[in-house]
């Protein structure tokens, strides 16, 4: 099994301005052509986060997929973030892993954040994702997903755990830092998984403050990328020898609980 390159881009976003996001986050990935295999982008990367999905959604086969199929083929690296989509009359915060081949997988936000009111606008997601990438079992979550660790819990099965990358994508507000920090190093070491979580910078149409800390953890809860507030793309790579090394000196999934989640 090889090592997965990964980087994190943290940026300020536009408010509810797609184009200029779009445009801004192809600026950034173009140089990491052949650098990378995996870029994660933040939550509703095209538009901040806007309870107003009526201004800001598009059909799933819209501009912004279409945006995200030619940067991954042109960068040659998966590419992960969330947007806006609308299905209907309903509306989701929907996190896209788009391969360099034009294959995508998708994953809707499935804990809203009712103090924003996130619950009132958009549509649940009820299935978690795990996408096979070059070896690579990933998990990909949205923001308030993190609160809840029995939605993000690390299966064994089979001889083989149910990811080895936990991804979490959010428009995170600096008053509750400490809570991402903390909670980010916690899915590390309770899962024995690498976890990336990627935020936004600035502050958005709503006067709230972002200040970034996108952070890259191993399973032993260490740091690998501690981004703070800077403005920029972090590549670090991930070492699967190295996690499956910890995974048999420290088997703790094999003494983990048992229980199935339903969701409706």
């Amino acid at each position: 099994m090889h090592n997965l390159t990964v980087t994190l881009i943290q940026q300020p976003l536009a408010w509810l301005d797609a184009k200029a996001n779009r445009q801004h986050f192809a600026d950034l990935i173009a140089p990491l052509a052949g650098k990378t295999e995996l870029i994660i982008l933040p939550e509703m990367f095209t538009t901040g986060f806007s309870m107003d999905p009526t201004a800001v959604a598009e059909p799933m086969a819209g501009e912004t997929l279409q945006w995200l199929t030619k940067q991954a083929a042109k960068s040659g690296a998966a590419i992960t973030g969330s947007f806006t989509v609308q299905e209907g009359d309903k509306y989701y915060n929907r996190m896209v892993f788009m391969k360099p081949d034009g294959e995508y997988h998708c994953y809707d936000k499935r804990h809203l954040f009712r103090m924003g009111n996130e619950h009132h606008h958009y549509q649940s997601g009820h299935e978690r994702l795990i996408v096979d990438y070059l070896g690579w079992r990933i998990c990909p979550m949205v923001c308030y997903d993190l609160r809840f660790p029995v939605w993000s819990r690390n299966g064994y099965n089979e001889s083989q755990n149910d990811y080895d990358l936990l991804i979490f994508v959010a428009n995170w507000p600096q008053p509750r830092r400490q809570h991402w920090l903390s909670l980010l190093r916690a899915r590390a070491i309770e899962n024995l998984s690498f976890v990336a979580g990627v935020n936004r910078l600035g502050t958005d149409g709503n006067g709230l403050e972002y200040s970034g800390n996108s952070m890259l953890f191993d399973a032993w809860g260490d740091e690998m990328i501690n981004t703070e507030s800077e403005a920029n793309s972090f590549t670090q790579t991930l070492d699967y020898q190295a996690l499956r090394k910890y995974r048999k000196q420290f088997p703790a999934h094999l003494d983990a609980d048992t229980f199935n989640l339903t969701t409706g």
